[in-house]
């Protein structure tokens, strides 16, 4: 299993990201362009010394991310599915792809992925935090499929 971040906005949210990879043992992809400097502190400060310990790669675009991933099921996180993230089913290989916090990702992208998801909240609220998101859809991905670390 894999995280993706598409042209992620925010470093702390990719420092937790990559510190939820390296304890639950999952690789993380950053679609470039990141909207921040990648040597900036706070992912370091953010991922702290778990950073030694996950699987990093970086991908120029879109494009050259998904030739890195073909053949595995590529799932979307998005406040705009109607399917349940709680109610799909997992394979150990899928990659959950979560777009900007800003913006999500735009049309082309939604439209090449093989199942968009999205996590039920309140009605009242707009929607959870990347890294949150990633950690509840994670959790539940590699509790279904019985790969969570032991």
């Amino acid at each position: 299993m894999r995280i993706a971040l598409y042209e992620p906005e925010i470093a702390q949210n990719v420092g937790a990201v990559m510190r939820l990879g390296a304890c639950l043992g999952v690789a993380v992809d950053l679609i470039e362009p990141l909207g921040f400097v990648w040597d900036d502190r706070r992912v370091r400060r953010t991922a702290m010394d778990y950073i030694d310990h996950v699987s990093l790669a970086r991908h120029d675009s879109f494009a050259a991310f998904r030739r890195t991933v073909e053949g595995r099921r590529v799932l979307l996180l998005t406040t705009k599915a109607s399917q349940s993230a709680y109610d799909f089913a997992y394979a150990p290989d899928d990659v959950l792809l979560l777009g900007k916090e800003s913006a999500g990702v735009p049309a082309d992208v939604a439209a090449s992925v093989d199942a968009r998801l999205r996590l039920p909240i309140r009605a009242e609220v707009r929607s959870l935090n990347l890294a949150t998101a990633a950690a509840l859809t994670l959790g539940e991905a590699l509790r279904q499929t019985g790969t969570l670390p032991g």
